[in-house]
């Protein structure tokens, strides 16, 4: 990720859009120069300056700060294809079914990548009439607990957070659940396959 707007990115979203610089420049009531001055890493925009470029390419501040562009495709999604970024700051925990620019605190989040459940992070499963009683094995401390517990479908999802020095357990109703995951606040996000 690009810590500010570079040249670089300038210069590729307004060839994307079939602008000049002058036409840019005209477009932000700044010179022409300015814009090249941008595009040779001559210097960068003001910051009053990044709402009105976004503007002006069709993207949000986010986007251009990322230098991500993120396309809306419209496609039928999967709940299993599920992305889960959490904040590193205050443990906000933000679900995707797709691609997105996800920031929280200023930071940019990345999806977590799930590991399959280890037996530092074991996820217990028992059926109990018509709800799942789960259970991981961790201490949950201060420091080192479990954040959530999500339960997975292919149409839905149910998501219940726990808290240090709490239980490590939940029940989730069985409601197709296929798959379930849990989040170490030190190690990531780890999964489980449910057998029917």
């Amino acid at each position: 990720m690009n810590q500010y707007v570079t040249g670089a990115v300038i210069k590729e979203l307004r060839e994307k859009n079939s602008l000049t610089q002058s036409e840019l420049a005209e477009k932000l009531n700044v010179s022409d120069k300015t814009v090249s001055k941008w595009e040779r890493a001559k210097g960068y925009p003001d910051i009053s300056l990044l709402e009105p470029i976004a503007k002006a390419f069709g993207i949000s501040i986010t986007e251009l700060l990322s230098g991500n562009a993120i396309t809306n495709m419209n496609v039928s999604a999967n709940m299993l294809r599920s992305k889960f970024y959490v904040c590193p700051v205050c443990g906000n925990v933000i679900h995707s079914m797709g691609e997105m620019v996800v920031t929280c605190h200023g930071v940019q989040l990345l999806p977590e990548q799930a590991e399959l459940s280890d037996e530092n992070h074991m996820i217990l499963i028992e059926r109990v009439e018509d709800e799942y009683y789960v259970q991981i094995n961790h201490e949950m401390t201060k420091n080192h607990y479990i954040s959530f517990v999500a339960a997975l479908s292919s149409d839905g999802m149910q998501i219940v957070k726990l808290y240090p020095e709490g239980k490590s357990d939940c029940r989730l109703k069985i409601r197709g659940v296929k798959r379930i995951y849990c989040f170490c606040n030190r190690d990531g996000l780890f999964y489980i396959d449910v057998n029917k």
